[in-house]
């Protein structure tokens, strides 16, 4: 089993930024693919950025490109979303996930989920 724990999110004004912290427990997830996503109310769960096991392969929707950076600490066992430039229609609760394997964009692929963590936006 893997627990995993968000922090980092809060109310920052357009144009702000904000780092997110997940830090997995349980066992380590340095083989593990891991990824961020989002679910704003009333909204389907999306897909924000994703990163290999060694951290060399990232990959982020196009409303993030640009402006969020996805990267990971193994020997912390933690990842980490930077987000910059931010948008209202960023605000969502915050959630990453780790798989085996490789990466994808598919969140039920995904095996383990935390608990979120809100950004609120605000103009």
């Amino acid at each position: 089993q893997v627990q995993l724990v968000e922090s980092g999110g809060g109310l920052v004004q357009t144009g702000g930024s904000l780092r997110l912290t997940c830090v997995a427990s349980g066992r380590t997830v340095s083989s593990y693919a891991m990824g961020w996503f989002r679910q704003a109310p009333g909204k389907e769960r999306e897909f924000v950025a994703t990163i290999g096991w060694s951290g060399a392969s990232t990959y982020y929707a196009d409303s993030v490109k640009g402006r969020f950076t996805i990267s990971r600490d193994n020997d912390k066992n933690t990842v980490y979303l930077q987000m910059n430039n931010l948008k209202p229609e960023d605000t969502a609760a915050y959630y990453c996930a780790v798989k085996p394997g490789g990466w994808t964009v598919t969140a039920e692929t995904y095996d383990y989920w935390g608990q979120g963590t809100q950004v609120t936006v605000y103009s």
